[in-house]
């Protein structure tokens, strides 16, 4: 497995537990929040070992700040990012990366009564994100 500077490693972590917040909160109330954490952090866990190990480490994941527009924002910019930090590392794991984070936002946007169109809108977005 390749080595990651804390930094890097905080940008993956903060971009895949960012993605699966930002679709939960297309879907608003608190089972749906609940089914939806449950759902993406199972897409999580079951990951490759070499995203998991990324995702483990380290303190808790910083949510982004500001208005909604901005958050969205940050965490469409920082799975970007995440891709690229992977991608540098010429190990496969950037396309690990997004096989898992697109099966999660997907699990998180199907666990409470199905899609949304503002899920599907953020899915769309995300999937933007990852290419």
């Amino acid at each position: 497995m390749a080595d990651y500077t804390d930094a890097e490693r905080d940008t993956v972590r903060n971009a895949a537990f960012g993605a699966i917040a930002l679709v939960s909160k297309a879907d608003p109330g608190f089972f749906s929040s609940f089914k939806e954490s449950l759902a993406g952090s199972k897409a999580l866990a079951s990951a490759p070992k070499e995203i998991t190990e990324i995702l483990r480490g380290g303190g808790l994941p910083k949510p982004p700040t500001g208005d909604p527009a901005a958050q969205e924002q940050a965490v469409l910019t920082g799975l970007t990012q995440a891709v690229a930090v992977l991608g540098a590392k010429d190990d496969g794991s950037a396309q690990a990366f997004k096989g898992v984070i697109l099966e999660a936002v997907q699990k998180v946007a199907e666990a409470s009564d199905g899609v949304n169109a503002d899920e599907q809108a953020l899915l769309d977005k995300v999937r933007t994100a990852l290419a």
